[in-house]
């Protein structure tokens, strides 16, 4: 989930496919920024030092190329000792390139004595040529014809010491592996190994700098060509001049710029006879160095060390070379390999857009956690089947937060369904123990009854013992009811569903449950769709508990209300009083058995519990809320029956 790679990429040749980054291999320009960014090494240099093991191992003439940016990776040796760990290596010989990067540098000051109104691209970074070959293919002819420094190093190599040596270019370029493999010079380059390749071989061979003998380079010794790994130092090689009054050369490096100068190039507005461009901020900068020593401190030690050598370097025999090697061939061809892939149409990207939530400029945050610099960028790479919509940081975060909302509310729910499951456990086990008590109670219950209601006809009216019997009566009475309630609690009834107009059902069942004077009783029905399949019996059963207790509560009167309401898959039923409410402890306590609020002998506390197990016989909900202080604002108490339509 780190697009590092994918930022520093200039041409966006990686792949991300379910989170993870994939190099195109036909698109990279092995610029090495991928490696170089990657804190997770996820990026694996493809080596190529088993070959150079080999060439030494083969006893053959093999020559060393050593990059002029050497000094900014071997910090802890003088030149002289790492020359003389090459040689114990096995090279027979160890050139500077520096010394091919004079041969360049005067191509390039005469090509542009020359050039008239033609304008170049200089073609000295590897990288950049691949990215022309490959992005902007109608711009191969501006190439500048000259070889790079390695290139033109190996030729006189074998002008000088002969055709058959073997030639291995060792410096800080990821680029220089596919440079060498290019059409117009294979052959030329035996193999290229990097700096951390060298350091591999190195180790492997057991090679320490202070226990071997001192060496110097072998002729064609270089000058200032080993300001080249430093940006411009082409131009004061070739003693050219980036002259901001005349602007006939344009220098630039570094991932931005180079995609940015190359596109004006293009489109002709940069106004230049020569733009000299390198991919990396300098050579200095490659990804195959192995230290952390920051830009500017690499760009002295190779300052330093040029200054080093030009003050011990001797002079006529460097014009000598260079004026032996003028007969070398320094030219070379390019050839397109377009790799574009054609840009969607606009629709396309848009609908794109909207699938990361990006539906005016507003939404367009172009953050760049996702490693493009624009969202429109990120939609047409993942049309392009480079990039996913995941990769849109915003887009992510606004879809866990959906996710985290559905997992509140599935908490919710459990939570919800796992409180029906202890009541309706509770309620079983009450049923079971109701029953038995019920059954059991029922018979001398009867008799009781019956002989206190005979004896209580019998007894004349100015006895004193009538005033007890008629409360054995009337307890006896309640008792009665106590067991019925019991008796009907603890039945496991089916529900027998069929279709009823539940707005009929409630205005004949309000007509029959009594209410006091001085309640204002409301029937508000929303129902556009009336019928339902319920148990009728039962439903007006629940209406008859709910609207019992809803009076109760009101004993100084108020206003009760009996609406409906649903849509195609349920209805409900909401009864709400303005009474005294339910205090918030007992809010959860109000469907068990036995509970009630109410004052001795008003209530058996089972009418509730009874509506509870109806309403989930019919698969439904039941919800009560409740507000008690009155210092908060009106009381009173609303229940929800949610019933589905629908068996």
């Amino acid at each position: 989930m780190c697009y590092t790679c994918v930022r520093e990429c200039p041409v966006k040749a990686i792949r991300i496919t379910e989170g993870q980054a994939q190099v195109i291999a036909e698109r990279c320009i092995a610029c090495g920024n991928c490696v170089r960014v990657c804190s997770q090494n996820a990026k694996l240099l493809r080596s190529t030092a088993h070959e150079v093991h080999d060439l030494l191992a083969s006893g053959g003439d093999v020559v060393a190329c050593l990059a002029p940016s050497f000094p900014a990776e071997f910090i802890d040796m003088h030149h002289t000792q790492m020359i003389g760990m090459l040689r114990k290596l096995g090279f027979q010989r160890v050139v500077e390139v520096s010394f091919g990067a004079d041969l360049v540098a005067r191509q390039y000051w005469e090509l542009l004595l020359s050039c008239g109104e033609q304008r170049y691209i200089s073609t000295t970074c590897p990288a950049i040529v691949t990215f022309v070959e490959h992005y902007y293919p109608d711009l191969v002819p501006y190439l500048a014809p000259i070889v790079s420094p390695m290139i033109a190093t190996a030729r006189a190599v074998r002008e000088i010491y002969g055709k058959d040596l073997k030639v291995v270019f060792i410096g800080p370029c990821i680029a220089k592996k596919t440079e060498a493999k290019a059409e117009s010079v294979t052959g030329e380059i035996d193999a290229v190994i990097t700096f951390s390749e060298l350091r591999e071989l190195f180790n492997a061979a057991g090679i320490d700098p202070a226990h071997v003998e001192t060496s110097d380079f072998d002729p064609p010794r270089g000058s200032a060509g080993g300001l080249f790994p430093i940006s411009r130092g082409v131009l004061q090689a070739a003693n050219l001049r980036e002259d901001l009054l005349t602007g006939e050369i344009v220098a630039t490096q570094g991932r931005s710029h180079i995609v940015e100068a190359i596109k004006e190039f293009a489109e002709g507005d940069l106004g230049a006879k020569l733009l000299e461009v390198l991919c990396c901020e300098g050579c200095i900068m490659g990804a195959g160095l192995t230290n952390d020593l920051p830009m500017f401190n690499r760009r002295r030690r190779v300052r330093t060390y040029v200054n080093e050598r030009m003050k011990t370097c001797d002079h006529e025999r460097w014009q000598y070379d260079i004026q032996e090697m003028s007969r070398l061939d320094l030219s070379r061809s390019y050839r397109a390999n377009d790799q574009r892939i054609p840009a969607p149409a606009r629709g396309e990207v848009e609908e794109i857009m909207l699938r990361m939530g990006k539906r005016c400029a507003a939404d367009e945050l172009n953050c760049g956690a996702c490693g493009y610099d624009t969202c429109r960028e990120h939609a047409v790479a993942i049309h392009k089947r480079l990039a996913e919509t995941e990769m849109c940081l915003p887009y992510t975060i606004d879809q866990l937060r959906v996710a985290l909302r559905e997992v509140e509310s599935s908490h919710v729910q459990l939570a919800a369904a796992q409180e029906a499951l202890v009541q309706s456990e509770k309620l079983a086990s009450m049923g079971q123990l109701a029953a038995g008590i019920a059954h059991e109670v029922n018979n001398p219950l009867g008799v009781v009854l019956m002989y206190s209601h005979l004896l209580l006809d019998d007894c004349e009216p100015q006895s004193k013992m009538r005033e007890d019997l008629v409360m054995i009566a009337e307890q006896a009475d309640r008792c009665k009811k106590i067991v019925a309630g019991l008796l009907h609690f603890a039945r496991q009834n089916k529900v027998v569903r069929i279709p009823n107009d539940l707005r009929e059902l409630i205005n004949r069942a309000m007509l029959t449950i009594p209410v006091p004077e001085g309640i204002t009783v409301h029937i508000k029905h929303g129902l556009t769709d009336p019928l339902a399949e319920v148990d009728r019996d039962q439903i007006v059963q629940v209406l008859t508990n709910l609207v019992s207790n809803a009076v109760a509560a009101m004993d100084k009167g108020g206003t009760l209300t009996v609406a409906t309401e649903g849509d195609e898959h349920y209805v409900r039923i909401i009864v709400r009083d303005t009474g005294v409410g339910i205090p918030p402890e007992n809010i959860k306590k109000v469907f068990d058995p036995f509970f009630t609020t109410k004052q001795m002998g008003k209530g058996t506390g089972l009418g509730l519990a009874v509506t509870y197990g109806i309403v989930k016989m019919h698969c439904g909900d039941i919800r009560v809320q409740s507000q008690s202080n009155a210092a908060a604002g009106p009381t009173g108490t609303t229940f929800t029956v949610t019933l589905p339509r629908k068996e």
